[in-house]
């Protein structure tokens, strides 16, 4: 690829994206590491005092019923084989009746995996990853449609407002009509200048998370009312247990609807309701995690433009290098962000295309070329096998500029173009 990043002064250069592919590996390296230390100072002395306290509780259990701690440690090895095939203390649902079996199928397919239900069975176990296979795709795309309505529902409701609040700030100034034909003309095309802005008008990604940010907790709130109602539970824990689920991390160590009956409540209408919160909250939560990705590029962006600045001193003047060639798939901050030139597809074709827009027939490239030049990346192949699905290439103009999101694929492709920060034409 044409575009390069990082200090040409050192051990070379570095192609753009795996800069910002290298600086996030390292930020969610030094993530971990952090998390690790919070975590391990947060919960080892609970850890601690809880092993001490078992050691007490099992010695003077075996003392007192004179058991050898060889057979006690044996009956409690039994138990846990018990465990994992869903036998509790407490009465529980059954976890392999149709209604189990179906919150089950939905762990699964929405990645969530609580744990404490598993196939114990050789045939089960084989099925799942067959069954997890197809349903854990076809939920990934349900969940990218839906994000691809929110946006949308999202980017109306917003542009809405905005032409609302353009047009009584267009309004004349004491309800006065211009009577002037210079002024009216000139009014006219001031008028015709905004209205041009509006129709190319995005919502910011700043917004669109804020949004999204107020659905999750929203339905988090709600949840956490019908858990502490009905499951007993703290509604710190219920709101805890909302994140745990809706996130699709699922620890397993809360888990809703386990019961086989709810004392004073409808059992029926309860499961119900457990169903939809946890559909829209990791709904919610998803739309969340993607938008939240699109600033954290925007923040790799601006690193990355921060540590070019010192290679700047390389060449004797500002401006445009003859070997340097303009940044591909930047999503920076709205100060940061400087207009390109336009590109047909990406910066990639404008370096490697020189026989009048061969690829933009819709031939497709060969592997030979893909090898020995390394400028086409993930958005053309899949631009190229979309056209072989439809049957025809998709129209393109020579004005459309490339972005971190144009012909993305999943989520990234779903969100090219919908916010600002996102937009061509920024």
């Amino acid at each position: 690829m044409a575009c390069r990043s990082g200090c040409c002064c050192g051990s070379g250069p570095i192609n753009e994206d795996n800069a910002r592919f290298l600086l996030l590996a390292l930020f969610i390296i030094i993530y971990l590491l952090c998390g690790a230390a919070v975590f391990s100072a947060l919960e080892q002395p609970k850890e601690r005092e809880a092993k001490e306290r078992w050691t007490q509780r099992f010695e003077h259990f075996s003392q007192k019923y004179n058991l050898s701690k060889k057979d006690l440690n044996n009956f409690l090895r039994n138990y846990e084989e018990a465990n994992v095939a869903g036998i509790r203390v407490d009465t529980i649902r059954p976890r392999w009746d149709f209604t189990g079996a179906f919150y089950f199928v939905g762990t699964v397919v929405s990645t969530i995996g609580f744990g404490m239900t598993t196939p114990a069975t050789i045939g089960g176990k084989v099925f799942l990853m067959f069954y997890g296979l197809l349903g854990c795709a076809a939920t990934i795309l349900f969940f990218n449609l839906f994000l691809e309505r929110v946006i949308t529902v999202i980017a109306v409701v917003l542009k809405s407002c905005h032409e609302r609040h353009h047009n009584k700030a267009v309004l004349p100034q004491n309800g006065r009509r211009v009577s002037d034909g210079k002024h009216a003309g000139g009014a006219a095309a001031d008028r015709g200048g905004k209205g041009e802005d509006l129709a190319g008008w995005k919502p910011s990604v700043y917004c669109v998370m804020l949004i999204l940010g107020a659905a999750a907790i929203l339905v988090s709130c709600c949840a956490s009312l019908m858990y502490s109602a009905a499951e007993g539970w703290g509604y710190l824990d219920s709101l805890y247990f909302c994140f745990v689920a809706f996130s699709t991390i699922g620890f397993g160590d809360m888990v809703s609807s386990q019961r086989v009956i709810y004392e004073g409540h409808a059992t029926t209408a309860y499961r119900l309701g457990n169903f939809f919160f946890i559909l829209t909250g990791v709904c919610c939560i998803y739309s969340l995690f993607n938008v939240i990705s699109i600033v954290i590029k925007q923040v790799l962006n601006w690193l990355l433009r921060r540590l070019e600045a010192p290679c700047r001193c390389c060449f004797p003047k500002r401006g445009h290098h003859p070997h340097r060639h303009p940044r591909r798939n930047v999503v920076a901050p709205g100060h940061l962000r400087a207009r390109r030139d336009p590109s047909i597809e990406t910066d990639a074709i404008n370096d490697s295309e020189t026989d009048a827009g061969r690829r933009m027939s819709g031939e497709m490239i060969s592997m030979r070329d893909f090898l020995a030049a390394n400028k086409v990346n993930l958005a053309i192949m899949q631009k190229q096998l979309s056209e072989m699905a439809i049957g025809q290439p998709r129209q393109s103009s020579s004005s459309t500029r490339q972005n971190g999101f144009s012909g993305g694929v999943g989520a990234l492709g779903i969100m090219n173009n919908r916010l600002a920060e996102t937009s061509v034409d920024r």
